[in-house]
């Protein structure tokens, strides 16, 4: 796969491992007859670390011998979350630091979520864009504030705390980015 055709989420084999591509920036060269070099922040799906990669656009790497498999979370305990393959109902547990950054965005509704197979064995997971969730504690909602751009602080379902608008109250349910972590809007319904 060329360096220009590489896009967010794709999974690639670099140094011999699968690294899922987590951002991508196309730099354009000043001189004439420079090639565009393409930066890649990539996630190692074995070791977990943060890997960069800069390549330029005739250069490519191999796709991973990878899969993408529709899971949903179904519980956690003290050392792992555990997933149900949606497909042929395998279950995958995952060690709790290898979803640390996933785990303020799962709940037994979240739907979308996607299980990265290996070699058959679950080395991650994916989520979606945007998930919902419940507010469970914040400051109440101010009548009349809603015209305003101020934020406060709320605690969601999961743990996660989040800024949102100041009309926003406990119950309330929201969408995040789960990207950035970031309040998009009021879930629908809400």
């Amino acid at each position: 796969m060329l360096a220009k055709e590489i896009k967010r989420g794709s999974v690639v084999t670099y140094e011999d491992a699968p690294c899922l591509i987590e951002s991508v920036r196309a730099q354009t060269p000043s001189a004439r007859g420079s090639n565009t070099l393409y930066k890649f922040r990539a996630r190692n799906l074995i070791t977990k670390q943060k890997v960069d990669i800069t390549l330029r656009g005739s250069d490519s790497l191999e796709e991973a011998d990878f899969q993408r498999r529709p899971v949903s979370f179904m519980y956690a305990d003290s050392t792992y979350f555990y997933f149900l393959d949606q497909t042929d109902y395998n279950q995958y547990a995952l060690a709790k630091e290898d979803v640390a950054q996933e785990a303020g965005y799962l709940t037994e509704q979240t739907e979308g979520i996607m299980a990265l197979i290996h070699h058959d064995q679950c080395v991650g997971i994916q989520l979606p864009v945007t998930v919902e969730l419940a507010i469970s504690q914040c400051d109440p909602g101010v009548r009349g504030d809603s015209a305003t751009a101020r934020t406060k602080p709320a605690t969601l379902e999961t743990g996660l705390v989040v800024q949102v608008p100041e009309y926003l109250s406990p119950g309330d349910r929201i969408k995040v980015d789960t990207r950035s972590g970031q309040f998009i809007s009021r879930a629908a319904g809400s």
